[in-house]
């Protein structure tokens, strides 16, 4: 039986709450009931002060047989009587002593003898039995003894309880922090789990990586999340397939026209060069024809600069890999182009010298002059060209850039630029294979390059490299 993670979730909070409540109410039951017992033990030792009180006026009337003494041990009796029925009526469920009716009894015998004794007093007997002072005495202390063995015993119950409060408070916490430990674990392992997996896949999708998610067991909202997921990327793959194929197609139109495009310029001029040259044969202006035959060997040239580029293209190379530092490579790159670089350009580098990673010199440096050229023709004016690097030690490689502040390129055929024979140039000014190369070389060094660009600001090609490739060995 599946249960969704909000239920999962209501029932862990409904047992956290209902012990909680459990909890509360044993304390809360406690608590009351220590209240009760301290409002009992007030009661009675203002009960026990009372009694005290009219024993010590007792004990004066019997040294000096003074009739406000008498009066006064019978009122302090008459309150004890009325604190022990207030005790007997409102705590009489609470108190430990259950025989506080005898007391009661007691009480009053004893108050009778005290009015006995004034009634005597005001009759005039003024000599009282060794007998009758004996027994109210006896009949006193009886009295004051019970009640101090309940007061002490109602104490010690109410320490008892204070310690056993304690107690119950303390063993209270482990249930709680068990179950707090329980729920924690389940948020873990059923809900944080589950979502960093999730979020780990999307990152992964967004990079371009469509790998299925992990399948995951929580029989839960989570699980119908991941295969639903997973059938996503399954109809992502698919779908990417065609588009990688409808591109192929495309690209292979584009390359086909290229190359035709390319190649018949030069085959037209030196077609039409031979023509006439056929048709003036006999003619004797030797020089016209010989700057047909020179017009005819530049276009054979052109047309063998085309071959040899598309060939570097779709050729595939291996690699002399070594461990070199980057910016030795800018400084051999910007050296060998800098007799092409009018005085109007400015060079700002910013490339540390602690970057170093295994790649191919030559290759890289390519790269590097390629996009430097490529920068320079956006600058007709003159401009500012920046080569900056640095280390991404997070994602094992490092990153640099060549920006220019030209004419940038159009957003509309930014995405077209590294297409075999796409070219903004006139015609006879590139074969517009130059950036293909480059996107060809840095996916051999398991790299990426991209480019962003603003028309009247400039434009910026970003590529990354790792420090090392897959296929070297290091000796």
């Amino acid at each position: 039986m599946k249960i969704s993670i909000r239920k999962k979730i209501f029932l862990a909070f409904a047992i956290f709450i209902g012990l909680s409540a459990l909890i509360w109410a044993r304390s809360y039951y406690s608590q009351y009931i220590l209240n009760q017992k301290i409002q009992i033990i007030e009661r009675k030792y203002d009960l026990l002060n009372m009694i005290l009180e009219a024993r010590r006026y007792e004990k004066n009337y019997f040294l000096s047989f003074d009739k406000e003494d008498i009066l006064q041990a019978l009122d302090y009796a008459h309150q004890a009587e009325d604190i022990l029925r207030d005790i007997l009526t409102k705590y009489s469920k609470y108190t430990l002593a259950k025989n506080l009716d005898e007391r009661i009894n007691e009480m009053v015998a004893y108050k009778e003898s005290l009015s006995d004794l004034l009634k005597q007093q005001e009759e005039g007997h003024l000599v009282v039995s060794p007998s009758t002072i004996e027994f109210i005495r006896k009949q006193g202390k009886i009295l004051t003894s019970e009640l101090e063995k309940i007061v002490k015993k109602e104490s010690q119950f109410v320490q008892d309880l204070i310690g056993k409060s304690k107690t119950i408070h303390f063993l209270a916490l482990i249930p709680v922090f068990m179950l707090s430990v329980l729920v924690a674990l389940f948020l873990i392992f059923n809900v944080n789990r589950p979502l960093k997996t999730i979020e780990n896949a999307i990152t992964k999708i967004a990079s371009g990586d469509f790998k299925n998610i992990p399948e995951i067991k929580t029989g839960d909202e989570f699980e119908s999340l991941v295969s639903s997921l997973n059938n996503m990327i399954d109809e992502l793959n698919r779908r990417s397939k065609q588009l990688v194929q409808a591109q192929k197609l495309a690209s292979l139109g584009r390359l086909t026209s290229g190359v035709a495009h390319e190649l018949n310029n030069p085959l037209n001029n030196i077609s039409t060069s031979l023509q006439i040259l056929i048709e003036e044969l006999e003619e004797n202006d030797l020089e016209y024809k010989k700057e047909l035959l020179i017009g005819a060997e530049k276009e054979v040239t052109r047309g063998k600069e085309i071959v040899r580029s598309l060939l570097e293209f779709a050729r595939e190379r291996s690699l002399t890999l070594r461990q070199v530092v980057f910016k030795d490579i800018v400084d051999s790159a910007i050296s060998q182009i800098k007799s092409q670089i009018p005085d109007i350009i400015r060079f700002n580098i910013d490339v540390p010298d602690n970057i170093q990673a295994v790649m191919g010199p030559q290759r890289i440096e390519r790269v590097l002059m390629n996009l430097i050229v490529n920068a320079v023709h956006a600058m007709k004016d003159g401009g500012d060209i920046t080569i900056r690097a640095k280390n991404e030690f997070d994602k094992e490689g490092f990153s640099f850039q060549v920006i220019d502040t030209g004419e940038g390129i159009d957003e509309k055929i930014i995405s077209k630029i590294f297409d075999p024979f796409f070219t903004t140039k006139e015609v006879g000014k590139g074969s517009g294979l130059g950036l293909s190369i480059i996107y060809g070389i840095m996916e051999q060094h398991s790299g990426n390059i991209s480019v962003s660009s603003e028309v009247g600001k400039g434009t910026t090609f970003t590529c990354f490299l790792p420090f090392h490739q897959p296929d070297h060995v290091e000796l």
